[in-house]
């Protein structure tokens, strides 16, 4: 089942319009990570991740749950991946920078699958053929090992290469998922081809594979941006029938879009910054982006901005300004009229560019080690 209130549309495939995230998770029970989460995350990483102290990383289904089990001495792993269709932008970075943190601070394993068929299924209007959106995943999966994961903790792999070994495990899932199901899900009509229909039991097996492959029960957490929820809201109940634990899904908000949208589209080519942007082009975005600034430098002076419709100001709070301090400095510079839009924007296009340039710095010094991390049949 799709969300859609007056203002917004969220399914699998298509997010449109100014999201409510509190009524997304009250609508499908999903709960709100709350201080006494917080609290007891830290009690393990010592520090408080950004993502979650803004609440961009925001509910949760049973991460109690998981922490129990952390605290029984029965560590999880965790699961997470990218469909591949184009270039990664930094939107599609945010679930990978708290993956990383989670595997550093507790020192788990980390699957991460690359369904490179889905988009081919599901985006015809990609006009792609499976080859090219398969050489596409694999400078994904560089800029994801950039962000800096271990090795020897971090598997990855492509649907198209490592059916061999999941294709068993989701033909066991398939057979507990009706057409009803899905099709109420994910709103499939009689034209939608039966590749879409099959993929969720694809993208199931990975939260308990790991069980699968050591042959005992292992707790899975599954961080993801709230789109993505309906594949588990299905699978979940499907995984605890073949016997295995349920996983546990923590939910990410959508980086906004430089023109204030609630999800940085890849299609939307002027309001996203993808890894790939030259200086220039990030310079040409970021001067292009909603500020919530008053239409003069006077009244900017005078009144002042809104932190809340500024691009800019929403961007150092999603990505780019990990310190708390220096981000409420940035906010009241917004809200007093001391910092000018051009300034504020400049700021930020320096900000991203320093980012870009040291992120394709690793990307490149990765580039020969891509095999460490790739699991094949």
């Amino acid at each position: 089942m799709v969300f859609m209130a007056e203002a917004y549309h969220v399914d699998a495939y298509k997010v449109e319009g100014k999201v409510d995230y509190e009524k997304f998770a009250k609508q499908y029970g999903i709960k709100l990570i709350d201080e006494a989460l917080e609290k007891r995350i830290t009690k393990h990483t010592k520090t408080l991740h950004f993502l979650l102290r803004r609440k961009i990383f925001y509910a949760h289904r049973e991460l109690d749950w998981i922490l129990n089990e952390y605290e029984k001495g029965n560590p999880f792993y965790i699961y997470t991946g990218r469909a591949p269709s184009g270039p990664m932008s930094i939107g599609h970075l945010l679930p990978f920078e708290l993956v990383r943190w989670l595997q550093e601070k507790f020192d788990v394993d980390v699957y991460i699958q690359i369904p490179d068929e889905e988009k081919y299924l599901a985006k015809k209007s990609l006009n792609m053929t499976l080859e090219q959106i398969h050489d596409i995943s694999y400078d994904n999966v560089l800029d994801i090992i950039a962000l800096g994961f271990k090795p020897e903790k971090t598997k990855i792999f492509f649907d198209t290469q490592y059916a061999g070994k999941m294709y068993k495990e989701a033909v066991k899932v398939a057979r507990h998922i009706t057409f009803s199901t899905v099709k109420d899900a994910f709103g499939f009509t009689n034209e939608s081809n039966i590749g879409q229909i099959f993929y969720t039991s694809m993208q199931a097996v990975p939260a308990f594979l790991k069980s699968v492959e050591e042959g005992r029960n292992v707790p899975c957490l599954i961080p993801l941006a709230i789109d993505q929820d309906v594949h588990f809201r299905v699978a979940r109940d499907v995984i605890g029938k073949l016997g295995y634990y349920k996983p546990a899904i923590m939910h990410t908000k959508f980086m906004p879009g430089l023109n204030g949208e609630s999800k940085m589209s890849s299609s939307e080519e002027n309001t996203a910054i993808y890894l790939k942007d030259t200086p220039e082009q990030v310079k040409k975005k970021i001067n292009r982006a909603l500020t919530g600034q008053q239409a003069t430098a006077e009244l900017q002076k005078e009144l002042g901005g809104d932190v809340d419709k500024c691009m800019i100001c929403q961007y150092y709070k999603y990505f780019f300004e990990p310190d708390d301090k220096k981000l409420a400095e940035i906010f009241k510079a917004e809200k007093n009229g001391t910092l000018l839009a051009g300034e504020h924007k400049a700021r930020l296009a320096d900000t991203i560019n320093a980012f870009l340039k040291k992120h394709n710095q690793n990307k490149e010094r990765m580039r020969d080690r891509v095999d460490e991390f790739i699991l094949r049949d």
